[in-house]
């Protein structure tokens, strides 16, 4: 629940508006901030309107837009450019500052907005090249209809532009950046809307952390103990998504009714912690890290915990005799979310105009991305495929060694232009294999330095370089899949449109109204030579490179599977002892995927039935998995201080639930984190411990005992909060799984410290945890246990992603909203995430949800994070949130009649 207000009624939302407004002035007209600019018809300037007639170039009939008491517009049009044109009207009218911002990010121009702190960031995303690759795209690969549809999306956001000449007029945002630098907005372009995708892609690209992970981790342990903190996937206690089927090898095609064998090469490669730069000394892959944490800052942490949840129940088992299909994305908190709410509907359905869809889509591209048409309903999860490798590259002045011979770069130059500075200039560097991103940090000229490789390796010199191979970096065509799936009718075309959904590689799951339910697993997904993808290959051996991409149809997938029902929620995609190849060795590991399946059975058991309240339910169930495992031992501890006993008290007869308001969760959630300190987080590198977490460690390359001339030094961490190590996932519920069996452990022993006394054993390194913990809740919390709470540890702050988290105090205090507390947690299926390296904040969120009564669709139900609007003080700025923190969904208008009842407000555009 919110820890400021809850939902005021409706009646009461102008009147709050209006107030927000009033604090706005008064604040600035007192000389806060941006006092002497800023007023009322500021504020008021951008607001959209939503009622009334707009004339619109380049529209070839009327247009409506009706929207809801929420703000999320229902477009109506003759034809399908007239209805993209008003789409990107409309969604510049509500978002234009966040798509703005986007394009710059996906641009590497951020530092023309936001001056000289971005210049980092800009040369990292130009190495990349996103935006290149996106052009490339449009040029060379799109379909003439796919590119007109895009036209036609400028076209509409550009007739809003033209309406709006000065910038405070689109977004408040613009009068503060006016009054810093001479920032101008430029027309939109196709282009723009192609490139958000790459960024999309970078949220989701797999496994490049863990494999920068692997490599650091070699300066404090041995092969045998970073496997230890990798473990294989737990199939037998996870089911994967697609439990049966195989490539029949007559046909070369994926079969979901085939019976599989063992596979040959399925996971062969090196085991982590033995290839090159895994294993031996301090690897300075850190400073990649660290340039990495700067891009996720604006695009939200990338790691084992983000995902999604989906799944679909077929009839059989749902109270309407139809299809039920859920679906909760988990990404970074935005404000605005990242989602847009949005139904696109020809008037009259024909072949020259075939569009009837409503759902989720992005600002800045056209189409809907999950949602329903009047046939189909889809939803997406992060499949989680490996799809980037790094290499180590021996650099020299006239190239790099490729096989015994020095190979030309590729090489470009790029000019970052600077907000009140001067232009810099970068020169970008490829290989064959990809970017050389070591070049974007002084201290990654000298990457792989001491990184150790086979005796056959290169001579290192002053270094390896680090080059990314990336899926993303080559053209492709999922902005053709998205307007296919928008307009597909049975689960062959809904195939056929998967087929070019390439990057980010995604689970799709589907339902229809003739009662048949389905999974396709799309993407572009590496085959490669040697290694598995784990770790750096060693870039000067050809016999490592990508060789080609696993076929469409070998791809797994089902239809209509016995069991009645299809999960998936980033765990394993199919058991890869039985796949001919390797998708991935780096799952998440399937905790809220195994819970989400359990739940289903458990409602259909004995001819049970699931209603669209159940899949509800499911969506909010906060239990917490580790907790089964580990309470029970904590409550078998003997403590005798009187304090931790009273704390340890809270976890008897907890039901592992984490409400908001559950201090047996805030208890237990602290105790896991110090567990994780103590066993593991004190004995990682600093590259991948949290800023500010300091502890006395034996220097990297120290030799014989600790004494007067090899003494303790102080080493702090280097990584953001968000992305430091050990985050508590579920992995580390597979690391900490086989070791609560074993009273003795190397990771159970600790050296103590000032007041902590040495530990040996799992229960005395378990009761140190009891204390750590009861002594930290009660500088957070307070010393009475009984006013301790999860939520109030547990917090959601929405924050605008760009003034909202580095403007002036007074401007982020104006832009951002919360705090809400909080229930869930980590791996739980309500995934309100935490890192419990860096603290209780919630970093991740299920940034929608929805439940889809296939075929009853006015029936179906759905929310957003935020609210329609990117106004800060917008009516719908953040309607949505606090139905959204108490697990609630609104009505889902679709059908002419009920979108007609629900309408607020009725706009027109005419030609």
């Amino acid at each position: 629940m919110p820890s400021n207000t809850t939902a005021p009624p409706a009646k009461k939302k102008g009147r709050r508006a209006r107030l927000l407004l009033l604090v706005l002035v008064l604040a600035l007209v007192a000389g806060i901030g941006f006092g002497g600019y800023w007023g009322v018809s500021t504020v008021r300037a951008s607001f959209p309107q939503t009622t009334g007639e707009i004339r619109l170039d380049k529209l070839s009939g009327e247009v409506e837009v009706k929207r809801d008491a929420n703000g999320v517009p229902q477009i109506y049009a003759d034809n399908e450019t007239d209805l993209f044109r008003a789409q990107g009207y409309v969604q510049a009218q509500d978002r234009f500052y966040e798509m703005d911002v986007r394009r710059h990010v996906t641009a590497g121009r951020l530092s023309e907005m936001f001056g000289e702190s971005q210049v980092d960031t800009d040369a990292f995303l130009r190495t990349l090249g996103w935006r290149r690759v996106a052009q490339q795209e449009y040029d060379e690969v799109l379909s003439p209809e796919t590119k007109k549809y895009l036209q036609a999306y400028a076209e509409g956001v550009n007739a809003y532009l033209k309406d709006h000449e000065k910038p405070a007029e689109i977004s408040v945002e613009y009068a503060a950046l006016n009054l810093t630098n001479d920032y101008v907005i430029e027309p939109w372009t196709p282009v723009d809307s192609v490139a958000w995708l790459k960024a999309m892609a970078w949220d989701l690209r797999g496994n490049m952390q863990d494999e920068i992970d692997r490599s650091l981790l070699t300066s404090r342990l041995n092969a045998s103990q970073i496997k230890q903190l990798y473990p294989d996937y737990p199939y037998a206690l996870h089911q994967p998504i697609v439990d049966q089927g195989a490539v029949d090898e007559s046909t070369g095609k994926f079969d979901p009714k085939a019976v599989a064998g063992e596979a040959d090469g399925a996971t062969t490669g090196e085991t982590p912690g033995t290839g090159p730069g895994a294993s031996g000394t301090q690897s300075q892959l850190g400073a990649l890290s660290e340039v990495l944490d700067t891009v996720p800052a604006l695009l939200g942490p990338n790691g084992n915990g983000i995902g999604s949840n989906s799944w679909v129940v077929a009839g059989k088992y749902t109270t309407s005799g139809k299809p039920l299909l859920a679906n909760d994305p988990h990404l970074a908190p935005q404000l605005p979310s990242l989602w847009y709410q949005m139904g696109l509907h020809c008037r009259s359905v024909s072949a020259t105009c075939r569009y009837d869809v409503a759902g989720y889509t992005f600002s800045g591209m056209p189409g809907v991305i999950i949602g329903h048409n009047d046939k189909i309903a889809w939803g997406l999860t992060n499949l989680g495929a490996d799809v980037t490798d790094l290499y180590l590259e021996k650099i020299g002045p006239d190239g790099y060694l490729v096989d015994g011979k020095v190979k030309p770069f590729t090489s470009r130059e790029e000019v970052i232009k600077v907000a009140g500075g001067d232009d810099r200039k970068i020169t970008v560097r490829s290989t064959d294999h990809g970017p050389l991103v070591s070049d974007r940090s002084s201290e990654l000229e000298t990457v792989g330095q001491t990184a150790p490789v086979g005796n056959s390796a290169p001579d290192r010199g002053t270094g390896y370089g680090v080059s990314l191979q990336w899926t993303a970096l080559q053209p492709g065509k999922s902005m053709e899949a998205i307007f296919a799936i928008d307009r597909a009718k049975d689960f062959a075309t809904f195939r056929e449109a998967a087929k070019n959904f390439e990057v980010p590689s995604q689970n799709l799951i589907y339902a229809d109204t003739a009662g048949n339910i389905g999974y396709q697993s799309p993407g572009k997904i590496p085959r490669r030579g040697k290694g598995d993808g784990t770790v750096p290959a060693p870039g000067w051996d050809s016999s490592y490179k990508w060789k080609g991409y696993i076929p469409f149809e070998q791809l797994p997938y089902e239809y209509n599977p016995e069991r009645g029902y299809i999960v998936t929620a980033n765990q394993a995609v199919i058991d890869q002892k039985t796949y001919p190849d390797l998708l991935t060795k780096d799952w998440g590991y399937g905790s809220r995927s195994q819970r989400i399946n359990d739940l289903i059975e458990s409602k259909t058991k004995d001819g049970g039935k699931i209603s669209p309240d159940d899949m509800r339910t499911m969506q909010t169930d906060n239990r917490s998995e580790i907790a089964t495992l580990l309470n029970p031992l904590l409550l078998k501890i003997d403590i005798s201080d009187p304090h931790v006993r009273e704390a340890q008290k809270l976890l008897e007869g907890w039901d592992y639930t984490q409400e908001p308001d559950s201090a047996a969760a805030a208890y237990f959630n602290a105790v896991w984190r110090n567990v994780l300190k103590l066993a593991f987080g004190n004995k990682l590198p600093k590259e991948l411990r949290a800023e500010g977490d300091c502890v006395n460690v034996r220097p990297v390359d120290a030799t014989g005992p600790v004494d007067e001339q090899n003494k303790l030094v102080r080493e702090c961490g280097e990584r953001d909060p968000d992305s430091a190590q050990p985050d508590g996932g579920d992995r580390w519920y597979e690391v900490v799984r086989p070791l609560l069996k074993q009273e003795k452990s190397e990771w159970w022993t600790t050296p103590g410290g000032r007041t902590d006394q040495p530990t040996e054993t799992r229960d005395q390194l378990l009761a140190q945890a009891m204390k750590d913990a009861r002594w930290e809740l009660t500088a957070k919390l307070g010393k009475d246990v009984s006013t301790w709470s999860w939520g109030r540890l547990h917090q959601l702050t929405l924050k605008n992603q760009t003034l909202g988290t580095a403007g002036p105090g007074v401007v982020q205090q104006l832009l951002n909203r919360g705090p809400w507390n909080l229930g869930g947690g980590e791996a739980a299926v309500d995934a309100t995430g935490w890192n419990a390296a860096g603290g209780y904040e919630v970093i991740w969120v299920p940034s929608m949800r929805m439940v889809v009564n296939v075929g009853d669709w006015d029936k179906s139900r759905w929310i957003n994070l935020t609210g329609a609007s990117g106004h800060a003080f917008h009516t719908n700025y953040t309607d949505q949130t606090d139905a959204w923190a108490r697990g609630d969904l609104l009505d889902w208008a679709y059908g002419a009649a009920a979108v007609d009842a629900a309408t607020k407000d009725r706009l027109v555009l005419k030609p």
